[in-house]
């Protein structure tokens, strides 16, 4: 299939399963606490909950309604994740530096992480962190499929979310884009590519991030090339 090339003004990644591959320490946070909150099989909650905020899925799964008992499960949960060594996808860290070169209001990254895990999550992975700020759960009152996370990215880049593309592994994720606006883009790091196009309904849709190439144009906008397979 021959590439298609779009432009936009910034790029807004996801980063669990979209830069960074946290697979391993997330599996073992949720078998913590599918036992601790007798929830059943880990492994369908880890996909049940996929690209949502720890505050809203303890909240509901684990009837954890006491803010401060909230707060601190969540960094338990984190935690976990950490020593499970997140690493970065194919290309991320590349891709990021790249847009990193063309000017610092291009690209940020909106993850349903929080403000304590994100940072650590990029630093061990190796991935950049954004210099104009990036958008975690503690930015936002409703998080992802809500297109309040993406709608804040967009304006840390000082850009409208229509005029962006958001670039995500997980339902929720493509939802809460599309709410936003935006174009979007599927990888197929973390969900099969059937569900994502039926579920997801995504603009465009490449295996991962080594199919996207991205160069900046005389007006200041970005191309973004996609060779979708």
């Amino acid at each position: 299939m021959s590439p298609v090339a779009i432009t936009v003004d910034a790029i807004l990644f996801d980063m669990d399963g979209t830069l960074i591959d946290s697979t391993p320490g997330v599996y073992k946070a949720w078998k913590t606490f599918a036992a601790d909150y007798s929830l059943g099989d880990y492994r369908e909650v880890t996909h049940a909950t996929h690209g949502r905020r720890l505050y809203d899925t303890l909240k509901e799964l684990c009837r954890v309604e006491d803010e401060t008992e909230l707060l601190s499960e969540i960094d338990r949960f984190e935690d976990e994740v950490i020593e499970g060594g997140p690493t970065a996808l194919p290309s991320a860290s590349e891709l990021v530096s790249k847009l990193h070169s063309l000017g610092e209001a291009k690209w940020t990254i909106v993850t349903s992480a929080s403000n304590k895990y994100a940072p650590r999550a990029l630093k061990k992975a190796g991935v950049m962190v954004p210099p104009a700020g990036l958008i975690t759960a503690n930015d936002v009152a409703h998080g992802k499929p809500h297109p309040a996370p993406y709608l804040a990215g967009a304006a840390i880049c000082r850009v409208e979310a229509k005029d962006c593309l958001v670039v995500e592994d997980a339902i929720s994720g493509l939802k809460a884009g599309k709410a936003a606006g935006a174009l979007t883009l599927a990888v197929c790091t973390s969900t099969e590519r059937v569900i994502l196009e039926d579920k997801g309904k995504p603009d465009y849709i490449v295996k991962d991030l080594t199919c996207v190439s991205v160069e900046l144009l005389s007006d200041g906008k970005l191309k973004v090339e996609i060779n979708s397979d």
